[in-house]
């Protein structure tokens, strides 16, 4: 192989002869875009590990959140049918509620939009 051939080498720079301005100031370009270039290329890495950092963190903390949440849904879950039990085995015992029981375990608007209103018919 002939020497100069391989474009990775840079032990190897074409450097114009000393009478020719318009190729060393071309150079001295080139040589500047290549350290700019490579400023440029840096901190996009930078930037994209710092990225890719952040995320690696945002997902640890969401899988912690999601970990909670499921461990509250689960004691909820558990609650309600401890209470549902609770209730079912009270409900026998509280033969004193007749019509005024749905009033006590809902409220007093539990069947208000459900209520008939009677309108009086007038002969035509």
């Amino acid at each position: 192989m002939a020497q100069g051939s391989d474009n990775n080498d840079t032990s190897y720079t074409k450097s114009p002869s000393p009478g020719n301005k318009q190729g060393s100031t071309d150079d001295v370009r080139k040589v500047m875009r290549r350290e700019k270039n490579r400023i440029a290329a840096q901190k996009s890495r930078m930037r994209q590990t710092q990225k890719a950092d952040n995320l690696h963190l945002e997902s640890e903390n969401l899988e912690k959140e999601n970990a909670a949440l499921r461990k509250e849904v689960k004691r909820l879950t558990e609650e309600a049918k401890y209470l549902s039990t609770v209730l079912s085995n009270h409900e026998p015992l509280c033969t004193g509620l007749s019509g005024a029981s749905t009033e006590i375990l809902y409220g007093a608007h539990h069947g208000a939009f459900h209520q008939h209103i009677s309108v009086p018919h007038y002969p035509l």
